[in-house]
């Protein structure tokens, strides 16, 4: 659920957020008028954007509408798919937990706070 909430304060916050991360989030692309993906021209600072290669609730298509939406905005973002891991991989406590990948999202995301918040 975080994943819409963070992409919506980026749009909504352009000039306060320069950085704005969202791992296996859903519902970033729905068919509905405020649904993120349609705020891409309306975000300023980074975005990285993570999903799970066999997350369920996040199809390949969907990806695809963010990914198309925010290259059509000429925002500066990220999409990376982390291959072989499902929806949660970053919660230690689930059973679709991937240690590497929790790691890396980590990485990712002290990469992107580094960059962005000097």
């Amino acid at each position: 659920m975080s994943g819409p909430f963070a992409i919506i304060a980026a749009a909504r916050f352009p000039d306060r957020i320069a950085a704005a991360a969202s791992y296996h989030g859903v519902f970033l692309a729905t068919d509905k008028p405020d649904s993120p993906h349609l705020l891409a021209d309306k975000v300023r600072g980074e975005v990285y954007l993570a999903f799970g290669e066999k997350d369920h609730l996040t199809p390949p298509a969907q990806i695809e509408t963010v990914r198309s939406a925010f290259q059509k905005a000429d925002a500066k973002f990220e999409i990376e798919i982390y291959p072989g891991v499902g929806h949660g991989f970053a919660f230690p406590n689930r059973a679709n937990y991937i240690k590497p990948a929790a790691e890396r999202h980590w990485e990712r995301l002290f990469e992107l706070l580094g960059r962005t918040l000097q």
